[in-house]
């Protein structure tokens, strides 16, 4: 399980707290007056999820000694406000650093799969998902 405290700093402006290992994390909503100076919490779902994939990528990786280090991901998102506001879809692209055989590649692309943060979504938000290697 993890623990984390959220201070609401005022003007759109929060601050999470890690607190095992002392490290934070500050967001901002700059749809709702706050500045730009932070990642918004909709970003943040977004890299968690993407870090999450590319974790269980890596796990693959490591077992059958495959190197992903700098792969890359580009990441998209919607929000819909049907019923209610909410992210509507989650386009993900990575960019793989090196070339793998069409075995590995099912591997990796598999492994990305299983992101437990990934099951996490609901039917109302689509998430596509994909892969560009050198050629």
């Amino acid at each position: 399980m993890s623990k984390l405290r959220t201070t609401y700093d005022g003007t759109q402006h929060c601050t999470t707290l890690q607190a095992k290992y002392g490290k934070t994390v500050a967001s901002n909503c700059p749809a709702t007056g706050g500045k730009r100076e932070e990642l918004s919490p909709t970003e943040l779902v977004g890299a968690g999820l993407v870090s999450c994939m590319l974790f269980s990528m890596g796990t693959v990786a490591q077992r059958d000694n495959l190197d992903i280090s700098d792969t890359q991901v580009d990441t998209e998102i919607s929000m819909t406000d049907k019923p209610d506001k909410h992210i509507g879809a989650i386009d993900l692209t990575f960019t793989m650093p090196r070339k793998f055989s069409e075995a590995d590649r099912v591997k990796l692309e598999r492994a990305s799969g299983m992101c437990p943060i990934k099951h996490s979504f609901g039917p109302d938000t689509q998430i596509s998902v994909h892969f560009n290697y050198p050629e």
